[in-house]
C-alpha cells in the first residue's frame, strides 16, 4: 500500500527523448545515407549491408575478430568519455595508445619467458596503464596550472609519443629482417589465451576484451557511485560553481586526464600485445580518433560506449567483404562519418523527438481529463498513478474517437 501511495504521488511529466532514441536515430539516418550512396553508384544497398554483416558475423572466427577489433574502440571511447565528464576533450588517445603499446612491447621482450602469466599479465597491464596515465597527466597539469588548452597539448603529445616509438623500436625491439617493425612477441607474452583462440577458431579475440568489459564497470562505478565521480562531473558541468562549492578543480582535471590516459594506454596494450603482436614505425593509430565517434554515439555512457564500439567494429570488420560486390570499401567509412555527423547534431534530433513525445503526452492528457470529468474524478493529473492515467487516457481516446462529449 505504501509503495502504491508513493507511486500515486509521483508527478507525470511530458516524455523526453532518451539518449538511446537519439543515438538509434543517428544510426538509422547514417544507414539510410549509406543506402543512398550505394544507390548512387548503381549497386544494391541490401546486398552491400548483407556483405558487411557477412564479413563481420558470418562465423565464430569472424565474430571473434570483430570483438577483438572492438576492444580498442571500447577502451578509447571510455577514455574520451571520462575526460569529457570533466569538461575536457581528450584528443590525445592515439599518443596514449602508443605509450601503452611501446611499454607493454618492451616488457614483453625483456621479461623472462618462464615467468608465470598470473604475474606477468598484471605487470604489463599496470605498467602500460601507468605510462598512459603519466602521458594524460601531463596534459591535465598543463591545463590546470597554465590553462594550456587540452586539445593543443594532447595533439602535441600525440606526435611526441609517435617519435618516441620511432626511436624506441630500433633501439630496443627492432626486427632484424624488417627494419620498420618490431620483433613479433611470443604468444605466451601477449594477451591471447589458448581457450579463447580455440573457442573462436583462431580469431584475434584475447583477454583485452575481458579487460574492456571490466573497465566499463569500473568507469560506471567511479562516475555513479563515488565522491570522485561526483566531483569530476561537477567540474564538467560548471567548474566555477564546483570551485565555489569547495571542489579542487585543478586536481580533478589532472586526475581525469590521468585516468583517461590510462584507459587509452590499455587500449594500446590490447592492440599491440593482443590483437597484433608487433609495432610499426611511422604509424599513428586511427583508433585514437575513432574512439571519439564511439563516445559520441554512446552518449559518453559506459553501456552505450560498449554497444557503440561493437557496432563500429562490425562496420570496420565487414567492410572488407564489400569488394566482392564492387562496392568501394570506403562506403563503410562514409557511413561511420555520416553517423558521427548526425550524432553531433543530436540537439536537432532530441528536439524532434521531444516535440513528438510532448504532443503525444498532451493528447493523452486531454483524453484523460475527458474521462475523469465523466467519472467526476477531480484528482490532479500529477497525482495519478501511471496505471490509472493510462486507463483514463485510453477511455478518453475512445470518447474522442466516437465523437462524444462530456458535459
Amino acid at each position: 500500500m505504501g509503495r502504491e501511495r508513493m507511486k500515486i504521488q509521483r508527478p507525470l511529466e511530458a516524455r523526453k527523448a532518451s539518449p538511446l532514441v537519439v543515438s538509434l536515430s543517428a544510426v538509422f539516418l547514417g544507414i539510410v545515407a549509406g543506402c543512398v550512396f550505394i544507390l548512387c553508384i548503381g549497386k544494391n544497398p541490401f546486398v552491400g549491408f548483407e556483405r558487411i554483416l557477412f564479413g563481420a558475423l558470418s562465423n565464430v572466427r569472424r565474430i571473434g575478430n570483430t570483438l577483438g577489433m572492438s576492444t580498442q574502440l571500447i577502451l578509447i571511447g571510455l577514455s574520451v568519455a571520462f575526460a569529457f565528464k570533466t569538461g575536457l576533450f581528450n584528443i590525445g588517445a592515439s599518443g596514449q595508445m602508443l605509450m601503452g603499446g611501446i611499454t607493454g612491447s618492451i616488457l614483453a621482450y625483456y621479461l623472462p619467458l618462464d615467468m608465470p602469466r598470473v604475474i606477468y599479465l598484471p605487470i604489463i597491464i599496470v605498467a602500460s596503464m601507468a605510462a598512459g596515465a603519466v602521458w594524460g597527466f601531463i596534459s591535465g597539469f598543463l591545463k590546470a596550472k597554465f590553462n594550456v588548452h587540452e586539445v593543443v597539448s594532447t595533439i602535441m603529445l600525440n606526435w611526441t609519443a609517435y617519435w618516441i616509438v620511432y626511436d624506441f623500436i630500433p633501439r630496443f625491439i627492432i626486427d632484424p629482417t624488417i627494419s620498420v617493425k618490431s620483433k613479433p612477441i611470443d604468444t605466451v607474452h601477449t594477451l591471447r589465451a589458448d581457450w579463447l583462440t580455440d573457442l573462436t577458431q583462431f580469431s584475434t579475440l584475447n583477454y583485452g576484451f575481458i579487460l574492456a568489459i571490466i573497465m566499463c564497470v569500473v568507469v560506471w562505478f567511479i562516475l555513479q557511485k563515488t565522491t570522485l565521480g561526483f566531483n569530476l562531473k561537477a567540474v564538467g558541468s560548471n567548474r566555477f560553481c564546483a570551485e565555489y562549492a569547495g571542489i579542487k578543480v585543478n586536481r580533478s582535471i589532472m586526475i581525469s586526464m590521468a585516468i583517461a590516459g590510462a584507459l587509452a594506454s590499455l587500449a594500446g596494450l590490447t592492440y599491440y600485445c593482443g590483437y597484433s603482436n608487433i609495432m610499426e614505425m611511422g604509424k599513428m593509430p586511427n583508433e585514437g580518433f575513432d574512439g571519439i565517434a564511439v563516445a559520441l554515439l554512446g552518449n559518453c555512457s559506459p553501456v552505450g560506449i560498449f554497444f557503440s564500439a561493437i557496432f563500429f567494429g562490425i562496420l570496420k570488420m565487414g567492410r572488407g567483404s564489400l569488394a566482392a560486390t564492387g562496392i568501394p570499401t570506403e562506403i563503410a567509412d562514409t557511413i561511420i562519418a555520416t553517423i558521427i555527423y548526425f550524432t553531433a547534431t543530436n540537439v536537432i534530433l532530441a528536439s524532434f523527438w521531444n516535440n513528438i513525445f510532448k504532443s503525444r503526452f498532451e493528447r493523452s492528457e486531454e483524453a484523460a481529463r475527458l474521462a475523469m470529468a465523466k467519472h467526476g474524478d477531480d484528482t490532479p493529473i500529477a497525482s495519478l498513478s501511471r496505471k490509472r492515467f493510462k486507463e483514463y487516457a485510453k477511455e478518453g481516446r475512445a470518447y474522442l474517437k466516437e465523437g462524444k462529449e462530456v458535459r
